[in-house]
């Protein structure tokens, strides 16, 4: 049996097992604290100071300082992605004292034939001494003479000093067999065990995308395919889900997390969160908590996205950082508490 098929069997049985734990409302318990549209962003080191959108940011707590690491596009044609960072005093933040334009540098930019198309949608989080970030490798392999089109899930790690060490993508590995999905991305970070993490990942499997959870040696960049297991699928109602951020510890062995599901009767993308234990096992889930409303959040490049790779958790607060509709970054607030009182616990 392949890979492949191996997960396709635990695909199948999860899309009859794993539905019915959500219903398709939205309780919207986050308000909108900023947006930042990309005329707040002055990007230097780069001949182009301005980008033409800037969405879909990780986020990463350093401090009091909040690190905020957009996606950055400067040309409208190949829509070509790198990777951002800013930093900005979170108290300051908060009370709305934030003076823009934001000086940015760019961290991550394509050099390689699996990125070639652009590094996508960041996620960070900081392990074994490094700092790193998932992102998705927009690219293609070559096959021959003949370009294959992948989307691969990339991890870039820094220095302190956000330094790049190294870069490359994960593959799927099961004795000597390696596999590569078509698509591989949406994942976050949970602990370290050893040599290896856990994590939440989203590989593409005969066409079909939903939520597993695994286990990855950071060196190697490797997944080890027995240790998938499906967490969440996508419901009647829905194209699709994905994990949409970091995690976020809340105990010695509970973790927050946000996840996205593109809704069928609009293909609007709407944000819930859960709560997962230190093996990546789902403990908690909540219904809709985001959806794009007005004019501002509706309307982009790809309408109808609230789509945030960054979770924060500061004194009582929650900050979901979040690209709208594939042009502009907001920072939705909510009281911790309240929110954690919308999940419903499953184990």
């Amino acid at each position: 049996m392949t890979i492949e098929q191996l997960l396709h069997e635990k695909q199948v049985k999860a899309l009859k097992e794993l539905r019915g734990m959500r219903k398709p409302k939205t309780r919207k318990l986050f308000k909108a604290l900023a947006y930042l549209g990309p005329e707040d962003f002055l990007v230097t080191g780069y001949k182009k100071s301005r980008p033409l959108v800037a969405f879909n940011p990780a986020a990463y707590l350093d401090g009091d300082d909040l690190l905020i690491f957009p996606r950055f596009i400067f040309d409208y044609y190949k829509y070509v992605s790198s990777v951002g960072m800013i930093r900005v005093n979170i108290e300051k933040l908060l009370s709305g004292d934030v003076e823009t334009p934001i000086e940015s540098k760019i961290i991550l930019w394509p050099i390689n034939l699996w990125e070639f198309l652009g590094c996508e949608d960041p996620r960070a989080f900081r392990a074994y001494g490094s700092y790193y970030i998932f992102y998705t490798g927009k690219g293609y392999f070559l096959e021959g003479r003949e370009y294959i089109r992948m989307d691969v899930l990339g991890l870039a790690e820094y220095d302190d000093k956000w330094r790049l060490k190294r870069r490359g993508y994960f593959t799927i590995t099961h004795g000597e067999e390696k596999f590569t999905p078509k698509s591989n991305k949406d994942s976050a970070f949970i602990k370290t065990q050893g040599g290896k993490f856990t994590l939440l990942t989203r590989p593409e499997i005969k066409n079909n995308r939903i939520c597993w959870r695994g286990l990855a040696d950071i060196k190697a960049m490797e997944i080890e395919a027995e240790s998938l297991e499906p967490v969440l699928v996508f419901e009647d109602w829905e194209l699709k889900v994905g994990w949409s951020t970091n995690a976020v510890p809340l105990s010695n062995n509970e973790y927050l997390v946000g996840w996205h599901g593109v809704v069928l009767e609009d293909l609007s993308y709407r944000d819930g969160l859960a709560v997962v234990d230190g093996e990546g096992r789902l403990l908690a889930i909540s219904d809709y908590l985001i959806e794009p409303r007005g004019l501002i959040e509706e309307y982009g490049d790809r309408p109808l996205v609230v789509f945030g790779d960054g979770l924060v958790s500061y004194k009582d607060y929650l900050l979901w950082i979040g690209g709208i509709s594939d042009y502009a970054v907001a920072i939705f607030i909510a009281e911790r508490d309240k929110v954690l009182e919308e999940l419903r616990w499953i184990r």
